[in-house]
């Protein structure tokens, strides 16, 4: 005797779960213009290499002989696979059975998912379309009860959800229509793509209309009003543009808090001198510039992978390598407010220097800030908090930390520009600027008495503008060894590659004191 039969019993039941919702639900996936959420996982791991866990699991129907007739499996698919040859936890929500409400669920099955990253310290991906949450309003009828949120026994997944920042990097995928805990699950990610044709809200707009807020999707919940919010890194126009992105963000980092990130063979020349450098930053201080090419001219040539770009604009974000290694780098960017921190900026490079210190990634910062942001607007949305916050989590950061400063330097938002209680390595171009307070309104202050004598106020504001821009060259501070150093543009790759490869001994593994579970 063998076991035949069997295993045609668990081959039958395979093809119930490869049909998910049944075909005229899957024609509709696709026809709505998504794909399915396996071949979703095909698609976003290598080939062959995704390993089910549960994949029989469903609500099951029997004859009168107890004979089974057919199988609704749950609607969500994980397991194990591989992403560029590193294992990882991929978790989707199959939104052709009962449109990846809880009621069609397994609670068991997206939990163990966050168990496996968590205790066997692996990134994991989801997969999110659809509430994904505890039940619908229908569930009250189906269950004979109301659902307490976090009710007994109700907990567990939640805290993993969350657990798992502290831990393993987690990549959200919203890729369709994200509701209530799916929304949830999407947010609490380090890095969130979606697509511009999904939404994500709390609530979804038949529940947001009871409020007298009549609106589409796409209008309460659209990508433009997600990334510029801050709730989602990035905007994609597909699917699978959004698993390139999240491919490409996991390829800089360790599979968890336990190991250092990557280094990877570098053909870039280390010592590579870019001409543009030394044209990148205008004389006139009134004119802007642009950051993204000094970036570009700076690291391991297309390395740098920007998140996060339409929120916290003044504050450019993102992943890059130098000399093979992978580091954050932070940028002023002078076409948002002049570079001035305003109050997401001042969240955005919280966010970021937290998940830095998370993953032991050393920091870049190119430097152009010209103080915090001013007026009524910045006090409406008080932003010396969130500078203050900022301050303190660059100052709890322990990974290493290099500076260059391109231009402006001032005020409390110029004091943050490296842990303030250890040594970092600080570098400053020749057209830094710097001060307690810009001279532009800080002289007819502090001079007005003298400006007010003079037979002619405006000629002798000019007088005192240029006596006091002399005093304050770079090379005056760095006489009184106030600046370390003042280096020629072109040799800034040079330093940063040194940079990264003195930093590299030094980085250490394992969850940092201050952990953040930010997401």
């Amino acid at each position: 005797m063998n076991w035949k039969p069997e295993l045609d019993d668990l081959a039958r039941r395979e093809a119930f779960a490869r049909e998910m919702g049944g075909v005229d639900k899957v024609k509709r996936q696709r026809d709505q213009g998504r794909l399915t959420v396996r071949e979703r996982i095909d698609k976003l791991v290598d080939q062959n290499s995704f390993h089910e866990v549960g994949a029989i699991s469903g609500i099951a129907e029997y004859d009168e002989s107890n004979e089974l007739k057919r199988l609704t499996p749950a609607n969500c698919v994980f397991g194990r696979a591989r992403v560029d040859g590193r294992t990882v936890v991929v978790v989707g929500d199959d939104f052709t059975v009962r449109g990846g409400s809880a009621d069609a669920s397994i609670s068991a099955k997206p939990l163990m998912a966050e168990e496996m990253a968590h205790d066997f310290r692996l990134p994991i991906v989801r997969v999110i379309e659809g509430s994904g949450g505890g039940g619908s309003v229908k569930t009250i009828e189906t269950r004979g009860a109301a659902n307490l949120p976090g009710g007994v026994g109700g907990t567990r997944w939640y805290w993993y959800t969350t657990a798992n920042l502290a831990r393993v990097p987690v990549v959200g995928l919203g890729l369709g229509s994200v509701a209530g805990l799916g929304a949830a699950r999407l947010a609490a990610t380090h890095y969130s793509v979606m697509t511009k044709s999904s939404a994500m809200f709390v609530a979804g707009p038949p529940v947001v209309k009871r409020l007298g807020q009549d609106l589409t999707k796409q209008e309460l919940g659209g990508a433009d009003i997600q990334t510029r919010a801050g709730a989602i890194d990035q905007a994609v126009e597909t699917e699978e543009e959004a698993f390139d992105y999240a491919r490409r963000f996991l390829s800089y980092l360790p599979p968890s808090v336990y190991d250092l990130p990557p280094t990877i063979p570098c053909t870039d020349d280390p010592e590579r001198a870019e001409e543009s450098l030394l044209k990148a930053v205008p004389r006139n201080r009134r004119q802007v510039y642009k950051m993204r090419p000094i970036i570009d001219a700076v690291v391991d040539k297309g390395s740098f992978f920007e998140v996060g770009t339409n929120f916290g604009r003044p504050i450019i974000t993102g992943l890059a390598r130098i000399e093979g290694r992978a580091v954050l780098l932070l940028a002023s960017d002078p076409f948002h407010y002049g570079g001035s921190w305003t109050a997401d900026a001042c969240q955005k490079v919280v966010r970021w220097v937290d998940f830095a210190e998370t993953f032991h990634l050393p920091v870049v910062y190119l430097m152009d800030c010209p103080g915090f942001m001013i007026g009524l607007e910045a006090e409406k949305t008080a932003t010396i908090r969130h500078g203050v916050r900022a301050m303190a989590a660059v100052n709890q950061s322990t990974v290493p930390w290099c500076t260059i400063i391109i231009r402006n330097a001032f005020g409390v938002a110029g004091v943050v520009h490296q842990p303030a209680n250890r040594f970092s390595m600080r570098y400053a171009w020749p057209s830094a600027y710097w001060g307690s307070l810009p001279l532009e309104g800080g002289i007819e202050a502090a001079y007005r008495a003298e400006i007010d004598a003079a037979a002619d106020p405006a000629a002798k504001l000019r007088e005192i503008e240029d006596r006091l821009n002399k005093l304050r060259s770079p090379f005056r501070s760095a006489e009184k060894f106030w600046v370390e150093e003042v280096i020629d543009p072109r040799k800034t790759r040079s330093v940063l590659c040194e940079f990264a490869r003195l930093a590299e001994p030094i980085r250490k593994a394992g969850p940092p004191s201050n952990m953040s579970t930010r997401p």
